[in-house]
C-alpha cells in the first residue's frame, strides 16, 4: 500500500483507537491470569488498564511519529508493517510487565504471565489494526472531524 506522511491528529486518533482495543484486551487478560491464580480482581484490572491506556497512548504516539519518519513516503509492505509490529509489541510488553507488577505490587510470575499472553494476543490486534488503517485514506479522518465550512 502506499504510504504518505499522516498529520499528528491521525497518529493521536489511531492511537486512540489502538488504546480502546488494547486496553480491553489487557483488562481481560490481568482478569483471566489473576482468576486462574486465585486472586480474581476487577478492581486491578481496571487499574491496570487505566493506567496502561495513558501511559501506552503517549508512548504509541511516539512510536508511530519515529514510524512516520522512517517510512518517507514509501510503499509499506506487510513485512514493514511485522518489524512495526515487532517494535512495539516490544515496548509494550515491556510496560505491561512494569505496569502489572506495579498495580500487584509484585514484579513476578502473575505479571510475566501477564505480559506473555499479551504479546501473543496483541501482536496479532496489532497488525490487523495497522492493516485496516492503512486502508483508510489521509484526510478523512480529519475531514470527518473538522469538516470544512462551505461559503
Amino acid at each position: 500500500m502506499s504510504y504518505k506522511k499522516e498529520s499528528h491528529l491521525r497518529s493521536i486518533i489511531k492511537g486512540i483507537s489502538w488504546r480502546i482495543i488494547a486496553t480491553s484486551d489487557t483488562i481481560l487478560v490481568v482478569l483471566l491470569v489473576t482468576c486462574l491464580s486465585g486472586s480474581c480482581s476487577i478492581d486491578d484490572a481496571l487499574k491496570i488498564g487505566f493506567f496502561e491506556f495513558f501511559i501506552k497512548l503517549a508512548i504509541y504516539y511516539f512510536h508511530e511519529r519515529i514510524w512516520q519518519f522512517a517510512l518517507k513516503d514509501a510503499e509499506v509492505t506487510k513485512k514493514q508493517t511485522l518489524y512495526k509490529t515487532i517494535s512495539w509489541r516490544v515496548i509494550a510488553t515491556t510496560m505491561t510487565f512494569i505496569i502489572s507488577g506495579a498495580i500487584l505490587d509484585v514484579f513476578g510470575e502473575i505479571a510475566l504471565y501477564i505480559a506473555l499472553i499479551e504479546l501473543f494476543s496483541k501482536f496479532i490486534l496489532y497488525y490487523l489494526h495497522e492493516r485496516m488503517w492503512l486502508k483508510l485514506p489521509l484526510g478523512k479522518i480529519r475531514n470527518f472531524f473538522f469538516p470544512k465550512k462551505n461559503h
